[in-house]
């Protein structure tokens, strides 16, 4: 049986975050999302976006920001990027911004120990409660965070792809996680 495990990314990992994307997006996001936007997804400006992302790893102070990979044996299987920053009211918000496991390694804990590593690191900088945008036709990810103890929590947003409207919804919980199901 092969060692599941979540790191922090190395630089060494920006191909395989910018494949699992993009070849995961591609499916799970076809009728979302615009073509256009889903090829861009492999382009230079989302490699080197993620490459950003990897090499601010976790700050300090008010804001810091957070980028995992989970591995099963040799394999990477998918990545999560978390953020602590400030909101309005001097209310801090703890977002997990992307959280992505390749289909064919789904079911298996991955995403779960990913969501358990971002959120203990949110709650080391201080944060008590996350949050997640999740595309509102999203049930398999909506139902992810649900088994996580997260819902919906009456905010919705709508993002322009240029071509459609895309609508989210917000979930949040406790950043003490209770993790059930698979």
């Amino acid at each position: 049986m092969a060692i599941a495990a979540v790191r922090p990314a190395a630089d060494s990992d920006v191909d395989e975050i910018v494949r699992i994307q993009a070849d995961t997006w591609r499916v799970a996001y076809a009728g979302i999302l615009p073509q256009e936007a889903l090829e861009q997804l492999r382009g230079d400006q989302a490699r080197a976006a993620w490459a950003d992302a990897v090499a601010a790893g976790a700050g300090s102070g008010a804001e810091s920001y957070w980028v995992f990979v989970a591995g099963e044996g040799e394999w990477t299987v998918g990545f999560c990027a978390a953020a602590r920053y400030a909101g309005r009211e001097d209310r801090d918000i703890a977002e997990i911004s992307a959280l992505v496991v390749e289909p064919r390694w789904a079911r298996r804990g991955h995403g779960g120990r990913l969501l358990a590593a971002a959120a203990e690191a949110l709650r080391a900088a201080g944060s008590e409660r996350g949050r997640a945008w999740v595309p509102e036709t999203d049930a398999a990810t909506r139902g992810f965070y649900a088994r996580a103890g997260w819902a919906p929590d009456g905010a919705v947003r709508t993002l322009d792809t240029g071509v459609r409207t895309v609508r989210e919804v917000r979930c949040s919980g406790s950043l003490d996680l209770v993790l059930t199901g698979p």
